[in-house]
């Protein structure tokens, strides 16, 4: 018998006991990739995110809608320069072993992170902090970072210049404190169940590897009263053709993705219960740029001038994604247009002809055709779409062969500097600003420019554009360097993300939003 079935075997006989107005409300909650791991100054995936909200809270959080909203922090004050944040912590915050939450956590919690002895890989989000690149990169001491204790319930953060999206950013799981004890106590092994002391909405009760997430109700939590659903197994669903089948058979109340080439039928079949929208986020393929043949520019540009997206975005993603042309997708906040592709409106048949020319000048031809390996994570839509761009690669002499694992190994292999030739890879927005696609490709971004792309025209743009106060202006440089990406093409935009959910009728409290961001304590599940 299956543990799901055990856990609806044990909730019905509970009810009988004791009522059903007091029965465990249980939420099976699917997750398209398992953690690699729950340490918040560690991970970097959505899959992780999505836990890490329902288990802890940082100062600013995210509402039912993907909106900024005061989190632990009851409200803040910016100074007129605009480089000040003051905090005011909430009133009688408790860690979930009852440990007061005070402003001294926030302070550990952000030192942490920026000190180069933790190895975070996605520290770099909050360079913004006065002296936190210093710190990162060893030139300054984790105490002359610009987060200070006030008192218990006063957190003072000083930035390096005026930041636009400071708010935002502080919603990033890269904010989320964690428990200093446990910490200290544990070591890397805090964040295991009855170790991990959490300050969200849920507490760890299980982690099963390849099975589910048990997660359970923080009593602690200073809006526990309002949160409606007692238990979340979080349950991984690479399969997406067995997902759905699962979701079907009441094994899971929610599917965080779905197989593309079903979406018509899902519709049919489930109706309103198939949720579509926009998601802030590009689709891509990374080019080791550091090696040959992939450093030629000219090979680069010939992958993706040959590549239909159209094709892709339509008849392998049901039109749930929209063929992307731009390293950033439509309607990132800060920006006006992005700087598209100079053939996003040449006919598929003229980039062909243009992409074999670029190869035979490269020196590749049917006497030396091009060699590239795909490395890919593997789901459903992953593998089809891969295959597709290799069918499509193959119009123009190039021979492609795959190698995929699951998304737990295969972003760990890209953030470990593992050798690839082309690997895949998405971004979606962690705050609504042009920096949080561009810094990807900054030559000092060890944790995400896995190509090791280094262009100083491009770093130059970048480092001007963060001094720069005037947004309009700032804006113009940051699509100057959008425009060097799309020339030298070091990672290959393929389609914009569009959300698409499974969501029961018995779920109830969903909004679609942008930000992908549905937090249990918002959502509620009839019996």
């Amino acid at each position: 018998m299956s543990w799901l079935k055990r856990t609806a075997l044990a909730a019905v006989a509970t009810a009988a006991l004791m009522g059903a107005a007091s029965a465990e409300v249980v939420y099976n909650r699917g997750n398209t990739g398992e953690p690699e791991t729950l340490d918040t100054h560690k991970t970097s995936t959505v899959q992780e995110a999505h836990i890490l909200r329902d288990l802890l809270e940082g100062l600013v959080t995210y509402n039912a809608k993907g909106e900024a909203v005061p989190g632990q922090a009851a409200k803040w004050e910016v100074s007129d320069d605009g480089t000040t944040y003051r905090f005011t912590l909430r009133d009688g915050l408790k860690w979930s072993n009852g440990d007061p939450v005070k402003a001294s956590d926030f302070v550990y919690s952000y030192r942490r992170i920026m000190n180069p002895e933790t190895g975070a890989k996605y520290a770099n989000i909050l360079y913004p902090i006065k002296n936190a690149e210093k710190i990162n990169k060893g030139q300054a001491k984790v105490e002359e970072l610009g987060v200070k204790a006030i008192d218990d319930k006063t957190v003072e953060i000083t930035l390096e210049q005026p930041t636009p999206y400071f708010i935002e950013l502080l919603t990033h799981q890269t904010s989320l404190p964690v428990h200093q004890a446990s910490v200290e106590k544990f070591g890397k092994d805090f964040v295991k169940p009855g170790n991990m002391v959490t300050n969200g909405a849920y507490k760890l009760a299980e982690f099963v590897p390849n099975s589910h997430i048990k997660l359970t109700k923080n009593e602690h939590y200073h809006g526990a009263k309002d949160v409606q659903i007692d238990t979340v197994n979080v349950i991984p669903h690479p399969d997406l053709a067995a997902a759905v089948r699962r979701y079907e058979a009441g094994e899971l109340d929610s599917m965080d993705e779905l197989p593309a080439d079903q979406i018509k039928s899902l519709k049919e079949r489930f109706k309103d219960q198939v949720k579509l929208g926009p998601y802030l986020g590009t689709w891509y393929l990374v080019t080791n740029s550091s090696k040959a043949p992939f450093n030629d520019v000219r090979v680069r540009q010939a992958l993706s001038m040959a590549i239909d997206r159209e094709f892709i975005a339509s008849e392998i993603w049901g039109e749930t994604m929209q063929p992307g042309y731009s390293f950033m997708p439509p309607g990132v906040g800060n920006y006006s247009q992005p700087a598209y592709m100079d053939y996003k409106d040449v006919s598929p048949i003229d980039r062909e002809d243009k992409a074999k020319a670029l190869l035979k000048e490269a020196g590749f031809d049917e006497s030396k055709p091009l060699k590239v390996q795909i490395r890919y994570n593997t789901t459903d839509n992953n593998r089809n779409s891969v295959i597709a761009i290799a069918d499509q690669w193959k119009q123009i002499g190039v021979e492609t062969s795959f190698i995929n694992t699951d998304g737990k190994t295969h972003f760990a292999h890209l953030r470990d500097g593992g050798d690839f030739d082309i690997a895949r890879y998405g971004w979606i927005a962690d705050y609504s600003d042009p920096n949080n696609f561009l810094f990807l490709l900054k030559s000092d971004n060890k944790g995400f420019n896995y190509g090791k792309y280094n262009n100083p025209e491009f770093d130059k743009l970048l480092e001007q554009a963060a001094k720069e106060l005037d947004l309009t202006k700032r804006a113009d440089i940051m699509k100057k360097a959008e425009a060097i990406l799309m020339k030298d093409m070091p990672w290959i935009p393929i389609m914009y993300y569009g959300k698409s959910n499974l969501i029961s009728p018995k779920i109830k409290g969903f909004v679609q939003n942008t930000r992908g961001v549905y937090p249990t304590r918002f959502l509620s599940k009839t019996q």
